[in-house]
């Protein structure tokens, strides 16, 4: 299974396999790694900084209660900050680094959005 994207180009990036069961196991229904791939694949969270219960995990919760009440003046800083980290520092960024980099700038896009209403 391959995946493509801004950041793989046209020749995309091949599934790597989080365990060692067949890839329909690994990726059905009875496990949550359908959704991780996604989420890491497409640099988005089902996280909505709204509604924090639902969704969110435990590390994004603490992000939105340290930031939720930050002004909106902060929060573009913060906007800002982590595009520059997501666009010039990503190719040298772990994975993992950079797909909680991309989950920061959502939920502060969020934040920030929800103070201008």
């Amino acid at each position: 299974m391959r995946h493509f994207n801004k950041a793989t180009g046209y020749g995309g990036e091949a599934y790597k396999q989080k365990t060692s069961t067949a890839m329909c196991d690994e990726l059905g229904p009875k496990n949550d790694y359908m959704q991780q791939f996604v989420e890491e694949a497409g640099g988005t969270s089902l996280c909505n900084a709204n509604k924090p219960e639902t969704g969110c995990s435990d590390k994004q919760k603490d992000f939105i209660a340290k930031w939720g009440a930050k002004p909106k003046d902060d929060l573009q800083k913060q906007v800002d900050r982590l595009m520059g980290m997501v666009d010039k520092d990503g190719a040298s960024m772990k994975p993992e680094a950079l797909t909680w980099a991309k989950q920061r700038l959502a939920m502060v896009k969020q934040l920030h959005k929800k103070d201008e209403l």
